[in-house]
């Protein structure tokens, strides 16, 4: 609480200068923080009014979120309602927006904060989840998804105030429509690459490190072999990484391949993913979303936990083009991890964890594996794609959607806001 105090004494002699709203943002990896970032820059673009932001835990989003002028950070825990109803009323927060970070919302709602909480990944829950998720939130935005199945239905249908949203990311026509499939084109020139590692940060996951110490050698191997003569990895990489260790291997044939390495503000990496020939990353949703959105080839990298598994098959589903890169069975096989989730999704996630976590120790052989598969599923990018397909099919306009719902909680007396 010394520390809530601190800060608030910080910031007193602004808290008055418009509406404040609270912000708070899963820790697992960055796509809350995209989708923040994609709600706060409709808010600033929309708000009748001037707007201020606090931030609430999300150490994560801090650096990303820089640009979008969060006004004072504050290192609670979100599930201390004492400290975070201390920060409520001191910053006189008129409206929380809080994504997939349930017990943030909780809190905030338990402290009289009208709060809209952003749920990207409502294909996933299962009852056992059911504890966690903030069912009597203010508004609660399902983002629109590919396939829901009847149990995830049945869990919604719980949730007192469910607004379903399209995808909450932002809206840039960018190259719309421009690798579309087209069977008289031929096949893609692809030269410049950006790889992208996310959602490492899993409060079971002992040894984050493990994933990218295995895929991404494997990942810069193929690229090498596959011609190409720039690349950026981009994603929540620790800063002490053995970056030589995952250098590619000598030039092939003589070619020279420039990898260069480090995380990227949200609007650096967007205009990245739209200038890349083709984006190869750990299937997150919103990373899938944004690079539909802008029409950028995917290759989607081996799943890292059990959301991901969804998504690279929604996207393969949606795109018409299967480049997703699996793993051996011998590190874990899906369908064993899909039906152990029917049961306890910890349960899937040793399986997942530990499989990994067991390659990264003898990484030669699955790394050959992984690296063939990154080589296969680029030369079937190369064939073109439906690459807008999985942002056509849910929508772009989740950040304009869901902003209208936090104006309104935030200016009750304005009336509703559609959305």
């Amino acid at each position: 609480m010394a520390d809530v105090a601190a800060a608030v004494n910080s910031s007193t002699g602004h808290r008055n200068s418009g509406l404040t709203i609270a912000v708070a943002g899963a820790e697992f990896g960055w796509g809350s923080t995209g989708k923040l970032c994609a709600v706060i820059a409709e808010l600033r673009r929309t708000a009748p009014v001037p707007l201020r932001f606090v931030g609430l835990a999300s150490r994560l989003s801090r650096t990303l979120l820089a640009a979008h002028g969060v006004d004072q950070w504050y290192d609670v825990t979100t599930d201390d309602r004492e400290a975070v109803a201390e920060v409520a009323r001191r910053e006189n927060v008129r409206a929380g927006l809080v994504v997939l970070e349930g017990p943030a919302a909780l809190s905030l709602e338990a402290a009289g904060v009208p709060t809209v909480f952003v749920d990207s990944l409502p294909f996933l829950w299962t009852r056992s989840d059911l504890p966690s998720l903030p069912l009597d939130v203010s508004v609660y935005c399902a983002q629109r998804c590919i396939e829901l199945e009847p149990h995830s239905r049945d869990l919604l249908a719980a949730v007192s105030n469910l607004r379903w949203v399209e995808a909450v990311v932002l809206e840039n026509s960018g190259r719309q429509g421009a690798n579309t499939v087209d069977a008289s084109s031929t096949a893609a020139l692809f030269q410049r690459a950006l790889v992208s590692f996310g959602g490492l940060r899993s409060p079971t996951l002992t040894d984050w490190t493990s994933y990218p110490r295995v895929v991404l050698p494997a990942a810069l191997n193929a690229l090498e072999r596959a011609g190409f003569s720039e690349v950026h990895v981009a994603g929540n990489l620790p800063e002490e990484f053995p970056r030589e260790s995952v250098r590619a291997s000598p030039p092939v044939d003589g070619a020279s391949m420039k990898v260069t390495y480090g995380a990227l503000p949200h609007a650096e990496f967007l205009r990245q993913v739209s200038d890349a020939d083709v984006l190869l990353t750990s299937p997150g949703l919103t990373t899938l979303l944004e690079a539909g959105a802008r029409s950028t080839p995917v290759v989607c990298l081996p799943p890292q936990n059990l959301s991901q598994i969804f998504n690279g098959r929604f996207h393969s589903r949606a795109v018409g083009a299967d480049t997703r890169v699996r793993w051996p069975d011998d590190v874990f096989c899906e369908e064993a991890v899909l039906r152990d989730r029917s049961s306890s999704e910890e349960a899937a996630l040793r399986l997942i964890y530990g499989g990994i976590s067991a390659a990264a120790k003898s990484p030669d052989r699955v790394e050959t594996a992984v690296g063939a598969g990154v080589l296969a599923a680029l030369e079937r990018a190369r064939a073109g794609a439906d690459w807008s397909g999985l942002a056509r099919g849910v929508g772009s306009g989740g950040a304009r959607q869901v902003a209208g719902h936090v104006l309104a909680l935030a200016r009750p007396t304005s009336g509703a806001v559609s959305g």
